[in-house]
């Protein structure tokens, strides 16, 4: 019923677009090749540094790209420090306060639904070539929402294009597998970071090869920088001779962290003096069940834990005075946090998921070891944190893996190339005469 709703909608908006007068074409700009117009949508903001280095590196390739994201809450400048501007409809103000958290969860879905709705309006009249989704958060609800304003989309000829940061929802098992089959069937293209993940897509959705595109995740904060490194072993109370091991990142159970407990359990019984920093936050009970384990294991002499957001200079000052940096990962689809590691040149001890098998090479660039094995990790963190040498020779090979800015210029020229494919004709699009076939080829 609702899909019907739609559709008559749109019928009648285009109906009053095509009959709206329209200046003529001037002849060279006819046969001047258009800018591609891409919407780039994350309207709560779930990956927000992601979406600010794509999109700066979209404009130095010449892509018109609009950002329809809301202001990150826990960095408000996050979009303005890269010389992006977030456009996300017409409200834009929730993130720019200090809420409780059920209150600004509830007063952003209120500001994305009035935005959708002004987007909506605005695309009648200026429809972009493709809209590119980042993140749905709404499907692992099964709130149908996004589904209608894509299909909406699509009536008015825009491709639509997608970035697979979590293959399903995590730590949710097959539950949303269904929803997430309907989106990935929806777009023209599905861009994914590593080939295990393609595989995947077309083995568990059946995704035609040919829609598929592995475009790598970029480095983060590799143009920032963070506090002095003495600054933070003395907030530590850490000799300078002790190795500090670092686990970063947004805490939740499938980043393995009772694995990582259960290892430096055992690493202790070498009588070590090394410090765990586990720096995140998380849900209340998960951060709660990692303080109990790391008390009922008697760690907590050992382990350092700082459950709260940190500021991005504050994350890399961390991240500077560490040693080594640990993934125990249980599943992964990518990790922006493994690629912040390899950009901050640190010694890099990782499980064998398949998207990190793909970026590092045991023995060379990381040590790497099968989730579930207890002695292996262990064994791993006692190895770095007693060679210094071998730690210097993994981070100096780990940092040969990032190129900063460069990277992201990579990253845009294949993404435009992918837009590219999709949008032959942008005046068609825009006149919204011509939905445009799904079938166009991938990348070889």
């Amino acid at each position: 019923m609702a899909e019907r709703v739609v559709d008559t909608i749109v019928a009648r908006q285009l109906s009053v677009a095509a009959e709206s007068p329209r200046k003529a074409v001037p002849e060279v700009c006819a046969r001047r090749k258009p800018r591609v117009r891409i919407f780039m949508m994350d309207l709560l903001s779930i990956v927000p540094y992601y979406d600010a280095y794509l999109c700066q590196a979209l404009q130095s390739e010449d892509v018109s790209v609009t950002l329809c994201a809301t202001t990150y809450h826990l960095d408000s400048s996050c979009f303005d420090k890269r010389g992006v501007k977030n456009h996300p409809g017409l409200l834009d103000f929730v993130g720019r306060f200090k809420l409780p958290k059920v209150l600004r969860r509830t007063l952003k879905l209120l500001e994305m639904s009035i935005n959708m709705m002004a987007l909506a309006i605005w695309f009648v009249w200026s429809p972009p070539d493709a809209v590119h989704v980042q993140y749905l958060p709404l499907l692992r609800w099964d709130v149908p929402v996004d589904f209608w304003f894509l299909r909406y989309c699509r009536r008015l000829g825009s491709a639509l294009i997608c970035t697979v940061h979590d293959i399903l929802p995590s730590d949710t098992g097959e539950t949303h597998a269904q929803t997430f089959q309907k989106l990935y069937n929806m777009m023209d293209a599905v861009i994914c970071h590593s080939d295990a993940i393609k595989q995947q897509l077309i083995t568990q959705f059946a995704i035609a090869p040919k829609r598929i595109w592995v475009i790598p995740h970029g480095p983060f904060f590799f143009d920032s920088s963070g506090s002095s490194v003495p600054a933070v072993r003395s907030k530590l109370g850490v000799a300078s001779t002790d190795a500090i091991v670092l686990c970063q990142g947004l805490i939740k159970p499938y980043k393995g962290i009772d694995f990582l407990l259960d290892a430096w359990n055992e690493v202790q019984k070498s009588g070590t003096t090394a410090r765990l920093v586990i720096a995140g936050n998380g849900e209340r009970s998960q951060l709660n069940a990692i303080r109990e384990k790391v008390y009922s294991l008697g760690l907590d002499s050992s382990v350092e834990l700082f459950f709260r957001f940190l500021s991005v200079d504050e994350m890399l000052s961390y991240y500077q005075a560490a040693d080594i940096v640990v993934y125990p990962y249980k599943a992964a689809t990518t990790s922006g946090a493994l690629m912040t590691g390899i950009t901050q040149r640190k010694a890099i001890v990782a499980t064998t998921l398949p998207p990190f098998r793909e970026i590092l090479q045991h023995g060379k660039s990381a040590l790497l070891c099968k989730y579930g094995d207890t002695a292996e990790l262990a064994s791993s963190l006692l190895c770095l944190i007693k060679d210094p040498s071998l730690r210097a020779k993994l981070a100096d090979e780990a940092a040969t893996l990032s190129h900063g800015s460069e990277a992201w210029r990579q990253i845009a020229a294949q993404t435009k190339n992918c837009y590219a494919s999709l949008c032959s004709s942008a005046f068609v699009s825009r006149l919204g005469t011509q939905r445009r076939s799904s079938s166009h080829e991938g990348p070889t």
